[in-house]
């Protein structure tokens, strides 16, 4: 399709909430800033209200703006699902889904994955969103992502999980440390070494918060940060134990640069990994195509990691 089947006002005024002001929308859309301002105008006479407040700086939505731009979002999430179904009945796969993944998978199974799919499905555009697992979660089922990879998705009629894995509770550490030999651990017993911890954003952390608070509390040898990064770099100096799961780390074991160790604990429930769509969404077959690939990539992360632990 050549182009938007929607009006262009409402392509303009989305693009001006986007931007923030018009003369940046107008270059963004490639037209003058005057036919801009002239189209927010008649949409604004036609609705009966202002959807945008002049503000120094550019322009803001009103209330009235902001309940039209979410509308004229979705319409656009419906169009791009109309064409990519009328690729298909052509026989064609192409298309244009969102996203919504962790920082975690950054670093892990989804560069390869986007390689992989360029070269098997070249016809289908990816819109990928890296956020919080809660923000993960939110995105999908207000309709902002079609697909999701989230760690310990709770049960929720809107959303339909399509594969699920469990990942053991455990921590990683370097190959010299003294526990990396023992081959599982207690938490009794990982406490004992300096800690490195995730943010309390994350749903590992919180589930060390509760249950395992009692063993944190007071501990004077605690780094805590954000970045997963940060918390792997020192969890290889060899230093530090890091808990985190074996997809987190995924790269860093099957390089053998980390092991990791369950927690043998009785309490220490395991997490999970999963893809999940909104269940009121259409399915389309270019969902379903990047589904598969997602969900094999992340198997083949698991499988390749705990394959580097037996050796």
């Amino acid at each position: 399709m050549r182009g938007s089947l929607l009006p262009a006002a409402l392509r303009y005024a989305d693009q001006v909430a986007r931007s923030g002001s018009v003369q940046r929308a107008s270059k963004e859309l490639n037209v003058a800033a005057s036919a801009v301002i002239r189209q927010i105008a008649l949409l604004e006479e036609n609705i009966g209200t202002a959807l945008f407040e002049r503000v120094p700086r550019g322009m803001r939505l009103t209330p009235a703006g902001d309940a039209l731009i979410a509308l004229v979002r979705r319409w656009k999430a419906d169009e791009r699902r109309v064409v990519a179904e009328v690729q298909q009945l052509q026989g064609v796969n192409q298309g244009h889904v969102r996203l919504a993944v962790m920082d975690s998978h950054v670093n892990g199974f989804l560069p390869s994955f986007i390689a992989d799919l360029a070269v098997s499905h070249p016809r289908i555009s990816l819109d990928v969103t890296v956020a919080s697992p809660d923000d993960v979660i939110q995105s999908l089922a207000v309709g902002q992502a079609d697909l999701a990879a989230v760690f310990n998705l709770p049960p929720r009629r809107d959303l339909h999980i399509l594969w699920s894995a469990e990942l053991p509770f455990g921590c990683v550490v370097a190959p010299g440390h003294d526990l990396a030999r023992r081959g599982t651990t207690s938490l009794q017993e990982a406490v004992a070494y300096p800690i490195v911890l995730q943010s309390r954003a994350l749903v590992i952390r919180r589930f060390l918060d509760a249950h395992y608070n009692w063993a944190l509390e007071g501990s004077r040898k605690l780094v805590e940060t954000n970045s997963l990064q940060l918390v792997k770099q020192l969890a290889r100096s060899g230093r530090y134990i890091a808990f985190t799961s074996e997809l987190d780390a995924a790269p860093e074991l099957e390089a053998g640069e980390l092991i990791f160790l369950p927690v043998r604990d009785k309490a220490a429930e395991p997490q999970s990994v999963s893809v999940a769509i909104n269940a009121s969404a259409p399915f389309s077959r270019v969902t379903r195509i990047v589904a598969d690939g997602l969900t094999a990539r992340v198997q083949r992360a698991l499988e390749d990691a705990r394959a580097a632990g037996t050796r």
